[in-house]
């Protein structure tokens, strides 16, 4: 296990915050990267496709200053999420704009990107690619990703249904490269477990909902924290894909969270104009139950940091 040199050294802490849709933000993708973690964001949350640019710029310029005022701090990389579907009609647009910007990292979903890994590679960039089993991670490694993010059973959003300890030990069969693992994971203990089994990375998304800087209603970081892990409800509903949602916000839309509907893959839509269903339907993992108030990035991370070492030295590392 071993990070690629582009990573390696600029992490004060193992974690790639993951990409929320509509809730990630320039705003806290640079305070996550300036407190050494990587910082990510799915490229659609820019609206109209123009606003990725100046979003990339912001960014951009944003962290090389601070490495350039700051050259002793670990500021780390940030990633841009893209959507690998045929309904993402922005996903060509998209994907010149992280390359005219030399994104350090792309995070792809869905389907494996083949066609997107060399012009990538071309500029230096990291492909990682988030699989729930072992065919997607097999078809991903075929089109040349640099690593993988595992997706399992109980992370927020689009979650897969096996556990962190099944997946990554069959993983790792067959691949010696970088992981970064995801499935309810809020405190620096569980960055340390996630180490423990063999990831490189813990892949965290739930708990950077519930900061100051995202881009989330009040209501959604306030329901994070008064809910738990028995509260989260697994359905495709809403995109067609299965994904992990938080009951109180299904049951305020007027639906029944106990008896929903069924819904298949042909119903899935990334196309730049479809119905946003979190804006009223909020997703999140198991690990809400951990989530005891809302911080700003940076005190979140450095809260993770100290529990991540005091994790560390109690295993007498």
């Amino acid at each position: 296990m071993t990070l690629p040199a582009a990573l390696q050294d600029k992490l004060a802490l193992p974690v790639i915050g993951s990409p929320l849709f509509i809730i990630s933000n320039p705003a806290l993708v640079i305070a996550q990267c300036l407190s050494g973690i990587i910082g990510s964001m799915p490229a659609l949350n820019a609206r109209p496709q123009a606003q990725l640019d100046e979003w990339l710029e912001q960014i951009t310029t944003t962290l090389d200053q601070a490495r350039q005022d700051m050259p002793q701090k670990r500021i780390a990389p940030f990633a841009i999420n893209q959507i690998i579907h045929g309904s993402n009609d922005r996903l060509d647009q998209d994907m010149d704009s992280c390359i005219r910007y030399r994104v350090p990292v792309i995070i792809t979903s869905l389907s494996a990107p083949t066609d997107f890994v060399a012009p990538i590679h071309e500029y230096g960039g990291l492909v990682f690619h988030d699989v729930t089993n072992i065919r997607h991670a097999e078809k991903a490694l075929e089109a040349g990703v640099d690593g993988l993010i595992l997706v399992c059973a109980g992370a927020g959003g689009h979650a897969g249904t096996l556990s962190p300890f099944a997946l990554i030990s069959e993983v790792r069969r067959f691949f010696d490269g970088p992981i970064a693992l995801s499935g309810a994971m809020t405190s620096g203990a569980h960055i340390a477990a996630a180490r423990a089994m063999g990831a490189d990375l813990a892949y965290m998304g739930t708990r950077f909902i519930a900061t100051e800087e995202a881009n989330a209603q009040t209501e959604y970081k306030q329901m994070l924290v008064d809910s738990d892990a028995s509260e989260i409800v697994y359905t495709p509903l809403f995109t067609g894909v299965h994904g992990n949602y938080l009951a109180r916000s299904i049951t305020a839309a007027g639906l029944d969270a106990k008896n929903l509907p069924n819904a298949d893959k042909s119903s899935m839509d990334f196309g730049s104009k479809r119905i946003k269903p979190w804006k009223d339907v909020w997703g999140a993992g198991q690990g809400v139950g951990n989530i005891q108030s809302v911080l700003p990035a940076g005190e979140l991370i450095a809260q993770l940091a100290t529990e991540y070492h005091s994790t560390l030295a109690q295993l007498g590392h």
